[in-house]
């Protein structure tokens, strides 16, 4: 069984065996959470980034897709990077975000993580409404069979701690 918590706080400083990227789909940094990783962790995460782009994901990673990375200069074995959908009213892309939290659950089984600490992916500059995502998120995790002993959502403000945390109310 799987045990959920909800921390407030920057997640390159969580120790987890792997941590979860809220990336873009070129994988080479970006802004918000990517661009944090990216700095936090060193060149190292960026060299296995543009190893992946010269090989499996020269056009980049699938929205929905994950792959993992080393961790580099961060207290986790891995980076498992996913690419969360924009928020859009005129699409529900709901079932790509959902994707996101399965897919990088597979890839932390895969690589034997037991730990793995997740951000409000597509809630910040992708514009998923905090709450919707934080529900789609919860509900996601819950429902996917994994060996993963911890999942740890790890939010960056007060808000979306509240949000999430409303999740297991």
């Amino acid at each position: 069984m799987t045990t959920i918590t909800f921390v407030q706080g920057d997640i390159t400083r969580q120790s987890a065996d792997a941590i979860v990227n809220a990336a873009n789909s070129s994988l080479l940094g970006g802004g918000g959470v990517d661009g944090a990783i990216h700095r936090r962790g060193g060149p190292a995460i960026l060299a296995d980034c543009r190893k992946l782009r010269a090989s499996h994901y020269g056009r980049g990673l699938s929205t929905g897709k994950a792959v993992a990375t080393t961790a580099g200069d961060l207290d986790a074995r891995w980076v498992i990077h996913t690419v969360g959908p924009r928020f859009t009213r005129e699409e529900d892309r709901s079932e790509l975000l959902a994707s996101c939290y399965r897919e990088s659950l597979r890839v932390a089984d895969e690589l034997g993580a037991r730990t793995v600490a997740f951000p409000a992916v597509s809630a910040g500059i992708y514009g998923w409404p905090m709450e919707d995502a934080a529900r789609i998120a919860v509900e996601t995790v819950r429902a996917t069979d994994t060996a993963v002993e911890e999942v740890r959502f790890v939010l960056f403000d007060e808000r979306a701690y509240e949000a999430f945390a409303a999740q297991l109310r």
